[in-house]
């Protein structure tokens, strides 16, 4: 099999503890073939010295998954701003003469782009800069088998219609728990669910089969498939966003795959778990979004009914429970999301959102 270029895709914000580990989880796999692309999307703390001293050899990774190793160590860090990411400039001869478990791309946003926009730089770079064939996405709070990428690539390689595969991902704590095995949209809400979430693995997901969706923790996304589906729609910010770019990758006729060979370690939501009272309300304006972009006229009226009385016995819940604050939120999350007509209305929704 030939071995495809991959540039795997992390995003850190504030989180460099969990990037760390998973940084060195990736520099142990298989695959030879890959870069190593970091974006810190405008981390407000120490994030970048961090991992700048975990390439260093300064930082050494504790983990049940690996003994930490300081044979790669040091780690070559071409670092890159925004601007120079987005005009393709860094060091290119330089990185390529370097060995892929020695050597880390360090993309510096200015600002919390979400998951949707940071990526989408980092994604914009790959493509243009590397000229990948294959990007994959991993959350910074995931650990990874060292053959995961492999057979996320084997599957990939088997049709050039495959344009997303996903892994089997259990979580962190419990790996014998099942996080996601691929994911469902449900259709009348607008809104995706996990398939598998939270059963015990026996085996029972061991089929390689065909998805709605793939959980945005770890995707292998062909280059091609991004180009027809013009990558993440910023307008989601977090949540949903990689639900909607595998419904558009299918409405051009690629497959979303799911194996059970490729396994990824989650420890799960660590990052909405920081901005709770904001993940709440993209929860449900998101699914304005998504009605909006995929549904039928008819389809339409269904979902945005449907999610009204899913908003109004949520707020009344919330507001019987003393959390006001939360049941504004949630209101005003389903009318932002109906009454948006544009994309800035859509940024001045989540730019005036409290975080409580």
């Amino acid at each position: 099999m030939d071995l495809p270029r991959v540039s795997i895709i992390i995003l850190n914000w504030n989180g460099w503890k969990d990037t760390v580990e998973c940084l060195e989880s990736l520099y142990r796999i298989t695959y030879p073939n890959y870069d190593v692309i970091v974006i810190d999307n405008g981390s407000k703390d120490d994030s970048v010295q961090k991992i700048k001293e975990y390439a260093l050899g300064k930082i050494q990774i504790s983990s049940k998954f690996f003994d930490y190793t300081s044979r790669n160590k040091p780690i070559r860090i071409f670092e890159i701003g925004e601007e120079d990411a987005k005009r393709g400039r860094f060091q290119k001869p330089f990185y390529e003469k370097t060995d892929p478990e020695r050597r880390m791309i360090l993309i510096r946003n200015r600002d919390n782009y979400g998951f949707a926009g940071g990526n989408n730089v980092g994604i914009k770079f790959a493509l243009s800069s590397l000229n990948s064939e294959y990007i994959l996405l991993l959350n910074n709070d995931t650990v990874v088998h060292p053959d995961f990428l492999m057979e996320l690539v084997r599957i990939a390689e088997i049709d050039k219609r495959i344009g997303v595969v996903g892994p089997k991902i259990l979580y962190y704590k419990n790996p014998k728990t099942i996080n996601s095995v691929g994911a469902r949209v449900n259709w009348i809400f607008g809104s995706s669910e996990n398939i598998g979430e939270g059963a015990e693995d026996h085996g029972q997901y061991d089929l390689v089969g065909e998805r709605n969706a793939i959980l945005g923790a770890c995707m292998l996304i062909r280059k091609t498939s991004l180009f027809d589906a013009k990558l993440f729609d910023e307008n989601f910010f977090i949540l949903l966003e990689e639900t909607d770019l595998c419904i558009r990758i299918k409405n051009h006729k690629y497959r979303v795959m799911y194996t059970p060979s490729a396994k990824v370690y989650h420890k799960g939501e660590q990052s909405r778990k920081k901005m709770s009272s904001r993940s709440l309300y993209y929860s449900y304006r998101n699914r304005m979004l998504f009605i909006k972009n995929h549904f039928t006229s008819i389809r339409k009226i269904i979902g945005f009914s449907s999610n009204f009385f899913l908003v109004l016995f949520k707020g009344i819940t919330l507001a019987l429970e003393s959390k006001i604050d939360y049941s504004i939120i949630v209101l005003k999350a389903y009318f932002d999301g109906i009454l948006a007509r544009s994309q800035d209305d859509w940024r001045r929704g989540y730019e005036s959102m409290p975080n409580c």
